[in-house]
């Protein structure tokens, strides 16, 4: 009798440790599926920006048989670019000798036939300003260096223009980020909603790249040539989805 009872009593203990045991099992899978649930959004924060910084290179040619003229004529040039900056609020100091070539047409071995003007001078100012509407301004003006004989050259083709550069990201970063993050939880709350879920803790989130794109996109344009840009920056965040 005292043996039955035993295998009795190990029987009963067996049975409730395999069902205690089931419904570990089955709760941690449920609790497995549960965190599988999340939803995956993108919070955008875009701003329009005027550039803070402009780069303009203008580079003219000067050519003569005689050096001493030609060298004449690169000062008349660059006495001419001068006062036009100024006549659009541009100071000296906003603008240096960025490069100076002389070519002596007679020291190319590969040269032939007679040659014209033995002497090619090509010099370059680059302005470079914090103020880049004056810029902007003197760039629609450019035709005016040309009526007073400034010989103008780009590189290798068409004068290329001024640059303009916007190097204030830094300061939007913070504000652009909550934007970015707060719509990405908007985005999520409706997902969320629709889904008659509720909305978790994060899952995972991953701050997109500052991107600096031309405010007027067109085929042909590039974000340096225009003054006003636009700033964007896209935030990745997983949120967990729990049951109401």
């Amino acid at each position: 009798m005292k043996t039955v009872s035993n295998n009795g009593l190990a029987a009963a203990l067996l049975a409730a440790g395999v069902a205690l045991g089931g419904w570990f099992v089955g709760d941690g899978f449920v609790q497995g599926r549960t965190a599988d649930r999340f939803v995956s959004v993108k919070g955008l924060s875009e701003r329009e920006v005027q550039a803070d910084i402009a780069l303009w290179p203008i580079r003219f040619v000067v050519t003569d048989d005689e050096l001493t003229r030609a060298q004449a004529g690169v000062k008349r040039s660059e006495r001419a670019v001068m006062g036009f900056l100024r006549r659009f609020g541009l100071q000296d100091g906003d603008t240096e000798v960025h490069r100076l070539t002389v070519n002596d047409r007679l020291a190319n071995p590969y040269r032939s036939g007679p040659i014209e003007s033995r002497f090619v001078i090509t010099e370059t100012l680059m302005v470079r300003t914090n103020q880049p509407e004056l810029v902007k301004e003197a760039s629609q003006h450019i035709g005016d260096l040309v009526d007073a004989g400034v010989v103008l050259a780009g590189e290798g083709g068409p004068h290329a223009g001024p640059a303009y550069l916007f190097t204030r990201v830094t300061e939007l970063k913070p504000g652009m980020i909550a934007e970015a993050t707060a719509n990405a939880r908007r985005a999520a709350e409706q997902f969320a909603a629709d889904a008659a879920s509720r909305l978790g803790g994060i899952r995972r989130a991953s701050q997109g790249v500052f991107v600096i794109r031309p405010r007027d996109r067109a085929p042909g344009i590039t974000e340096q040539s225009q003054l006003h840009k636009s700033v964007r920056v896209v935030s990745t965040i997983e949120y967990y989805l729990e049951e109401r």
